[in-house]
This record gives C-alpha cells, sequence and structure tokens, in this order.
C-alpha cells in the first residue's frame, strides 16, 4: 500500500520559517520526481518545488530564494524548508511524487495545512 506521510505544517507569523516533511512508502516502481505542491481557498493547486532523482530542483517563481527542497533518495524522503513566509503562502501543501514502469504513477499525501499570520 503507498503511502505518503506529511509533517511539518503549522501557523506562523510572517517572516518565520517552516519545514515540511513527506515519507513516501510502499512504491515499487522508480520514483523519479518528489515534490511540493499547494492550494490555496478558491485557488487552482499549483506547484512549489519539485527535486529529480538526480538532484535538479525546480522551483515557482514566488518561493525562489526562500524555500528549498532537499531529498533523500535512500529514505525515500523530500523536505521543503520555507523561509521568509508571507501571508500569501498560506495554502495546504500537498506531497507528489512521480514514478515510472512502463506507465507513469502520480501519488499524492493527504495535505498539511501551513497558514502565515501577517
Amino acid at each position: 500500500q503507498v503511502q505518503l506521510v506529511e509533517s511539518g505544517g503549522g501557523l506562523v507569523q510572517a517572516g518565520g520559517s517552516l519545514r515540511l516533511s513527506c515519507a513516501a512508502s510502499g512504491i515499487m516502481f522508480s520514483i523519479n520526481v518528489m515534490g511540493w505542491y499547494r492550494q490555496a481557498p478558491g485557488k487552482q493547486r499549483e506547484l512549489v518545488a519539485e527535486i529529480t532523482s538526480g538532484g535538479s530542483a525546480n522551483y515557482a517563481d514566488s518561493v525562489k530564494g526562500r524555500f528549498t527542497i532537499s531529498r533523500d533518495n535512500a529514505k525515500t524522503t523530500v523536505d521543503l524548508q520555507m523561509n521568509s513566509l508571507k501571508p500569501e503562502d498560506t495554502a495546504v501543501y500537498y506531497c507528489h511524487v512521480e514514478a515510472s514502469r512502463f506507465y507513469t504513477y502520480n501519488y499524492w499525501g493527504q495535505g498539511t495545512q501551513v497558514t502565515v499570520s501577517s
């Protein structure tokens, strides 16, 4: 059974920091990309950051310079260090894993709330 267990969300003041962690288990295929998406109320889910198995990272323009994604391939975990948080970063953050073996499979975590107060 595939599980993506997220942790680290919460309430923080603007300018503060949070670290999100996601541990993936039960995935029987090669994991290509691990990342984080977010969805604010009334908005579409959007990519925050993602990282390949080779360590190449991609960030949304809105978080560049403030967020850092990291990954441990051996432990199949992905972390998101979020600094200089802004109220507009408030959203539910979802862990995402893309794996493949002949086909591409997408897995999602249950989501963790991040609230940044002004």
